[in-house]
């Protein structure tokens, strides 16, 4: 098993530590983080007396290291749009599907993006020489073979190294603006139904997630049948579920996708029981009112309406200027929010069309 390289620190004496607890204990600005901060220490000090294993605690803590330091990593690049690649460990470049990852990364960094991979060979090596070293995030596991860092990425300040999994996808979720599949084994259904089923239940933001093939393959094509003739005619998903996700055969097809669904929507936010949808443009009376008609079963109660962005949003700085289309959501069906992002990107540009930060927010 290959273990990342970690630099050797020593560790604050007692005196330090209490210092650095009294301090924070002492800071009377009650601002957020100090508040989620304190909360946090009280939180360790009851697992003193939680009488847990130390597996449970060795879990905890290694958890909460990796997480601070991908945190850190990320932290710099928050206001750059970056896209997650997902596939096989085993494909080798002679594979059109290889080819058609590195392609695809090129093409992305040409319009802006940076890439997200697990960090090993195959198409995640493929993305990441297609997008460069410096365009390039290694989100890596480990495991007794075949995970270890590609050349691209290995020994870099953008590679974060995780025992788990599941804090493993949580960065893959939590920093990308879309998703891309290609084809691969057990691991990429694993992180592609990851990313469908916090898309489906609300519990991720909408993003873009294309499912590529190289011209030929027909991998995607055997999977969406199988979503339909299993899962839809089942009536174990509805109709709308299908909009979540797209199969393409062209990098340059997959990436339009992904620069479409950011045309003109920008990102969401949720302020008590109203969702804000951030948008580059301001909507017309006319689109508002075809929204108000063909999108009516999304809405709790009222109606779309568009505003300014609302006393909650205030420390986002950055989007300001944005206009708000804002309506209370009923949480019935993320599908169908997609449909309604994908209607709001068909409209015509406005004259005045918004040029925020192009981060997004969580």
């Amino acid at each position: 098993m290959r273990k990342p390289a970690t630099a050797s620190r020593p560790a604050p004496t007692n005196e330090e530590t209490l210092a650095q607890v009294q301090a924070l204990l002492d800071d009377s600005t009650n601002d957020f983080q100090s508040v989620l901060l304190k909360e946090m220490i009280a939180g360790v000090l009851k697992l003193k007396d939680a009488r847990l294993d130390t597996l449970d605690i060795k879990i905890l803590n290694r958890t909460l290291k990796e997480l601070r330091h991908a945190f850190t990593v990320f932290h710099d690049y928050r206001d750059r749009l970056k896209v997650s690649v997902f596939g096989s460990a085993r494909t080798q470049p002679e594979d059109p599907n290889y080819q058609l990852a590195f392609r695809f990364a090129g093409c992305l960094v040409e319009r802006g993006y940076m890439v997200i991979t697990g960090g090993a060979d195959g198409i995640m090596r493929a993305a990441q020489e297609g997008a460069g070293r410096d365009h390039s995030f290694g989100v890596n596991i480990m495991l007794p073979f075949e995970q270890g860092a590609n050349t691209v990425i290995a020994d870099d300040p953008k590679l974060v190294t995780f025992k788990y999994f599941f804090a493993r996808k949580l960065l893959f979720v939590k920093e990308s603006h879309a998703a891309a599949l290609f084809p691969g084994g057990f691991g990429t259904h694993d992180e592609g139904f990851e990313v469908l089923t916090l898309a489906q239940t609300g519990k991720s933001n909408p993003q873009p997630i294309v499912c590529i093939q190289a011209p030929g393959c027909d991998y995607w094509d055997h999977w969406r049948r199988f979503i339909t003739d299993q899962l839809l005619t089942r009536h174990l998903i509805n109709e709308e579920d299908l909009a979540l996700f797209r199969v393409f055969e062209s990098e340059k097809a997959a990436v339009e996708e992904i620069e479409t669904f950011y045309r003109i929507y920008h990102s969401i936010r949720f302020v008590d029981r109203q969702l804000v949808m951030r948008l580059k443009c301001r909507l017309s009376d006319d689109q508002l009112e075809t929204l108000n008609t063909d999108f009516s079963d999304l809405l709790e109660r009222g109606s779309f309406a568009q505003g300014a962005p609302l006393p909650e949003e205030h420390e986002e700085l950055s989007l300001q200027d944005l206009p708000r289309l804002i309506f209370l959501y009923n949480h019935r069906s993320a599908g169908r929010l997609r449909q309604l992002i994908d209607r709001i990107n068909s409209f015509p540009l406005s004259s005045t069309t918004a040029s925020p930060n192009t981060s997004t927010a969580v």
